[in-house]
């Protein structure tokens, strides 16, 4: 493809020329042109009289929202073919409480959200990018996604696409709506019953009724008595009830996959009893990997496994309040004053399963009243250990008596924006604008563990009566109670639960300031215009000035890494960074309505930006579009784009999180060979005898990195769109993209880290990235073993396909059927040809076109479609079904590329085809009421099977890739539509 996009960059660039000097034989002087009519469209800045653009745009419509059925935005985005899986209402373990907008599986972070051409803030000082939870959808009037870079006319961030809210700002009368939701699903997938039944785990009810979600909206839009005005004021409620992997057949355990296919109940050996492994063991036929077994110690194996599944949320619970006005008054054509104020509160919990202890090591004296005679046997005795000396073991322990582990969390956000607009004199106009985004974090992480406090509960003597009392008599004074876990017929006792069990707090906030002016010119009006052209140059130029802020406090039980079940330490982080930047565009009509040419355009595009943290910055676009016919307009497009590094990239502290898959060397049958793990740390001693996670979560140390520089994009866009006049309700589009990132910033990926280096791959580099415990050679019991991922400038991102978008109106009275009226049908789908990384520069790349894993992520399919069909009837009723399709998706283990390549496991290796049927229908029951309903998911198709087997917990939530495919079920929807 090198070779083509050089060519058409060459084409773009002799096309600019061609243009100018153009220009410059206009023998036309102050030639008269029309007034352009205000048309302002999505990657563009200049004004225009038409709505096609050279930057290609999918559109998304108020009616198909509401045919969607949709109560959160986050979900009709989810249904584009050119939006991946991100944060979002099914995500639990790992939520940030947020929703996000990630085009093209690029990262929510290259992604620029606006609201009518004004950027949005970062979403929470946990997610730098934009919270679409923000978004009041009853004011929506429709949403523009826009194809590749855009940095040139939004700034930075704007690498893969631009999601661009309208709002409906001049609004007349009053609505109000209430709507109401539930999921429905049969629970009649055999496989999974069986692995659940097989372990004596409960499974829910054949037919199950749940996830409701109720939705309130008003807006009330007034114009001014000299009709120069209008204020809208909108109020928006939404109450989702939570639903959990229990309920569901599928998710009801946590499934593991054998080598041949088989389906089992895996789960996480912090289980209860608790699991202990001797670090000191020196007994080599002896795994020194036990369970507690009444007072004694037993070989523990995947049977003990703890089922987290069922305390996990599917859909968590939500609560949100949005309210908020637009208003302009006009006050001649020189000044119209604009607002807009939002104001949002979310309030949402994520849970999982119980806290315990997971994995870190303790010293138990070998004379301590927890322990038997034998186990202090087995654990001392055994390993040549005197009644004075002290057992080193690791302890998973799950508290199953305190309950799931609830992240509470709450975002407030306020959006303020002023600004003037108006016409200037003779063909100019300008808009000055300030903006100020605020976004509160509350949260609240209940039900953990201390680990400092789990120390002192399990350092225990007697008191003179003989009981059992912790030694340490600071920790008695603050409650402390012996932790007896050793003694499987002991109950925990709620004075230990209650010294135990610590909660922790973040409070944080995210500030962004904007202010900027443009100004617009038709250029064409001062003779600036080429003879074989109607139209003249038009122009817009301006400067902007952004500030954005990010501050997160944390308490000393997330700072230190005091809470068992978060993996390591959350540390604070505070920064900010300002940017001062001056762009400008040009649009130059060449030819019009000339034979075979009824319209060629070029348009170009600068942006200069000085940041206080990354240095200067350039950024450019120039593109072009020719009309042979009014059938007919072919399009191309190249755009520089940048993406400058964000508060939480540049300064977060590093710490040891949940980052990683997969160990290969751990496991009594290890993947890799002892030559391979060798090159990993572990030592001949350990192969073989170093402990596995069943649950799949081994760590990573991650972290931000102020030397950071901004990444570097080219996009490269080439299409047309056809509108035969022999079918004058006929639009068809198709347009290549190729979009190519150096530079990017983020993780190296630990998965790839770790399989590089035991695989012989530029080993200088990964294998010191390898962190091993160095007693238990672990990569996941406690936090000294890890494979360090901090933020870098990578290597490359690419991404190549084609992008189609079909409408067509079909008059039923054309066809012979009078008085039945017409059939609407739109399709938008997507081609993936190609998505390939490059891990650093120079090395060897991977494709993940048609993949998913820990490497690839969330599935990559290579078609994917939406096609509706919608009845617009005379019986003031309309019904519509849609389609939606995504292809076929390999685990990446099958790819021959060496980085993915791996052992594959049956039923784990491939996913299907799927399929989903939406139906809807609405009737306007009298002139102010109508009244909607619909299932989405008709056929209650089962999502695939996805385990942590396949890829980290980050991206797979009750045993599949919840926010791709349909996880919940048949989903009925209603709402009633009041409008006067």
């Amino acid at each position: 493809m090198k070779g083509f996009e050089s060519r058409i960059r060459q084409s773009l660039l002799t096309g600019a020329a061609i243009g100018v000097c153009a220009l410059t034989m206009s023998t036309t002087a102050f030639a008269a042109a029309d007034d352009l009519q205000e048309i302002v469209i999505t990657g563009s800045r200049i004004k225009t009289d038409s709505s096609v653009g050279i930057s290609p745009v999918t559109t998304v419509n108020n009616e198909e929202i509401k045919l969607q059925g949709a109560t959160r935005i986050e979900d009709v985005l989810n249904n584009l073919p050119q939006v991946f899986a991100s944060q979002g209402s099914t995500i639990s373990n790992g939520s940030t409480g947020t929703a996000t907008a990630n085009l093209r599986g690029l990262g929510a972070s290259r992604t620029l959200v606006l609201i009518d051409g004004h950027r949005m803030p970062a979403g929470s000082p946990l997610n730098s990018a934009a919270d679409l939870n923000e978004i009041p959808a009853a004011l929506v009037k429709r949403v523009d996604v826009l194809s590749g870079g855009a940095s040139a006319v939004y700034g930075a961030d704007a690498v893969s696409g631009v999601v661009n809210f309208i709002m409906d700002d001049n609004f007349e009368g009053a609505k109000a709506e209430v709507g109401y939701s539930f999921y429905q699903h049969n629970n009649s997938a055999t496989n999974y019953q069986n692995a659940t039944k097989a372990r004596n785990f409960a499974l829910p009810d054949n037919d199950v009724t749940d996830g409701f979600t109720r939705t309130y909206s008003g807006v009330l839009g007034v114009n001014s008595t000299d009709g120069k005005g209008n204020i809208t004021v909108y109020a928006e409620y939404l109450k989702a009830q939570p639903l959990l992997q229990g309920q569901r057949d599928y998710s009801a355990c946590a499934i593991s996959v054998s080598s041949k296919g088989a389906y089992s109940c895996g789960g996480s050996g912090t289980t209860a009893p608790a699991q202990i492994i001797d670090n000191i063991n020196t007994n080599p036929k002896d795994s020194g990997d036990y369970i507690v077994s009444g007072n004694g110690l037993k070989d523990y194996t995947s049977a003990s496994a703890f089922n987290y599944a069922p305390y996990n949320y599917y859909q968590r619970p939500d609560q949100r309040y949005s309210a908020g006005f637009f208003g302009h008054y006009d006050f001649n054509e020189h000044v119209q004053v604009y607002t807009q104020f939002m104001f949002h509160d979310d309030h949402t919990q994520a849970q999982i399963a119980p806290s315990g202890v997971f994995g870190q090591a303790f010293s138990i004296g070998c004379n301590s009243p927890l322990l038997s005679a034998s186990q202090v046997q087995t654990l001392c005795t055994d390993n040549g250990l005197a009644a004075t000396d002290s057992a080193n073991v690791s302890i998973l322990r799950r508290n199953v008596e305190g309950g799931g582990r609830m992240d509470d969390l709450r975002h407030t956000s306020y959006r303020e924006l002023v600004g003037l607009k108006g016409d200037l004199w003779d063909g100019w106009s300008y808009d000055a604008s300030a903006q100020r985004s605020t976004v509160i974090l509350s949260e609240t992480y209940k039900n953990d563990f201390s680990l400092a406090r789990t120390a002192e509960a399990l350092n225990v003597t007697t008191n003179s009566a003989g009981q059992l009392v912790c030694a340490n008599a600071t920790a008695v004074a603050a409650g402390c109670a012996p932790y007896t876990i050793f003694n499987a017929n002991t109950p925990i006792s709620q004075a230990a639960l209650n010294y135990l069990q610590t909660p922790g707090f973040k409070e944080g906030s995210t500030v962004q300031d904007v202010v900027n002016l443009s100004i617009n010119g038709d250029l064409g009006r001062y003779g600036l215009q080429s003879p074989l052209a109607n139209r003249g140059v038009a122009i817009a130029f301006g400067t902007e000035y952004r500030r954005e802020e990010l501050t997160l406090k944390v308490d000393q039980e997330f700072d230190t890494g005091d809470l068992a079940g978060q993996g390591g330490p959350t540390h604070g982080v505070a920064g900010a960074y300002d940017v001062r930047e001056a762009f400008m565009e040009v649009k130059i009509p060449v030819i019009q309505d000339k034979p075979f040419i009824k319209e060629f355009n070029i348009e170009g595009g600068y942006r200069y930006s000085d940041y206080s943290t990354s240095g200067k910055t350039d950024t450019y676009k120039i593109g072009g579009d020719w009309a042979p016919t009014s059938d007919l307009r072919l399009r191309a497009g190249f755009n520089h784009a940048v993406r400058a590094p964000n508060v939480v990239e540049l300064f977060t502290p590093s710490g040891v999180a949940l980052g990683l898959s997969d160990d290969p060397c751990a496991g009594a049958a290890p993947t890799y060979s002892a030559a391979q793990c060798a090159r990993t740390g572990v030592s001949a001693a350990q192969y073989g005898r170093i402990t596995a996670n069943g649950a799949g979560q081994y760590n990573d140390l991650e972290g931000g990195n102020t030397a950071l520089q901004p990444e570097a994009a080219d996009t490269l866009t080439v299409g047309a769109v056809i509108t035969p006049t022999f079918l004058p309700d006929l639009t068809f589009s198709a347009d290549y993209y190729n979009i190519n990132i150096d530079g990017t910033i983020g993780g190296i990926g630990a998965d790839l880290i770790l399989n590089n280096c035991a695989q012989g791959i530029n080993t200088s580099y990964f294998c010191p990235l390898v962190h091993r415990d160095p007693t238990t050679g672990s990569l996941w019991l406690g936090t000294n073993g890890y494979v360090v991922n901090t933020n870098q400038n990578t290597g490359r991102l690419e991404q190549s396909g084609i992008d189609f978008n079909t409408n067509y109106r079909l008059d039923l009275a054309d066809l012979g059927l009078d008085k039945v009226g017409a059939l609407n049908f739109n399709l938008t789908g997507t081609y993936l040809i190609d998505f390939v990384t490059q891990a650093l520069p120079g090395s060897d790349g991977y494709d993940c076109a048609g993949l998913y894993g820990a490497n690839c992520g969330v599935p990559s399919p290579v078609w994917r479609h939406k096609v509706r069909m919608t009845w617009d009837t005379p019986w003031d009723a309309q019904v519509s079904v849609a389609w939606r399709h995504l292809s076929s998706v390999d685990w990446e283990r099958v790819s021959s590329n060496a980085t993915l390549h791996g052992t594959t496991i049956p039923n784990l290796s491939h996913i299907d085809s799927y399929d989903y049927f939406d139906f809807s229908g609405s009737y306007q029951v009298s002139d102010w009421l109508t009244l909607s309903g619909g299932v989405n998911n008709v056929f209650d198709k089962d999502p695939p099977l996805a385990t942590t087997q396949v890829s980290s917990s980050a991206y797979i939530n009750g045993n599949t890739y919840s926010q791709v495919y349909d996880a919940l079920g048949r989903y009925f929807f209603f709402r009633a539509s009041a409008k006067f």
